[in-house]
C-alpha cells in the first residue's frame, strides 16, 4: 500500500514539490552560510519525494542551543511560508476521503518545514 501511495503522490504533484526543494537546496548551497539550510531542504526533498512509510523523529543527541538558533533563523527566513503552504494543501486534501492520506503527508512535511534542525527522517 505504501508503494501505491508513493506512486500516486508522485503523479499528483509530489515530484514537483521535490524538484522545488532540490532547486532551492542547490541555490542555498551556493554560499557557505546557506549550506546548513541547503542540507535541510535536501531532507525536505527526500521526504517530499517518497513520504509514505517514512517518519520524522527528533534526534536525541542533537545540540540544543545551535539547533534552536538555526530553527528560529529558518523560521524567520521562510520556514513559516513553506509550512503554511503544506498546511493549505493538507486542508484542500481533507475535503475528500480519498485525499486524507495525502493530507497527513502534507502535515508531516509542514511539521518538518517548521523546525527541520534536530530532526531525522527514518
Amino acid at each position: 500500500m505504501k508503494i501505491l501511495g508513493n506512486i500516486i503522490w508522485l503523479l499528483f504533484g509530489g515530484i514537483f514539490i521535490a524538484i522545488e526543494y532540490l532547486i532551492s537546496s542547490i541555490l542555498l548551497m551556493i554560499t557557505i552560510i546557506g549550506i546548513p539550510f541547503g542540507l535541510q531542504t535536501l531532507k525536505l526533498a527526500s521526504l517530499a519525494l517518497w513520504p509514505f512509510g517514512r517518519d520524522v523523529v527528533s534526534r536525541e543527541k542533537a545540540s540544543g542551543g545551535l539547533n534552536t538558533f538555526m530553527n528560529v533563523l529558518w523560521l524567520l527566513c521562510g520556514g513559516i511560508w513553506i509550512a503554511l503552504s503544506h498546511f493549505i494543501f493538507a486542508l484542500l486534501f481533507t475535503i475528500t476521503i480519498i485525499g486524507i492520506p495525502f493530507a497527513k503527508q502534507h502535515m508531516k512535511l509542514a511539521a518538518i518545514a517548521l523546525t527541520p534542525f534536530g530532526r531525522e527522517i527514518i
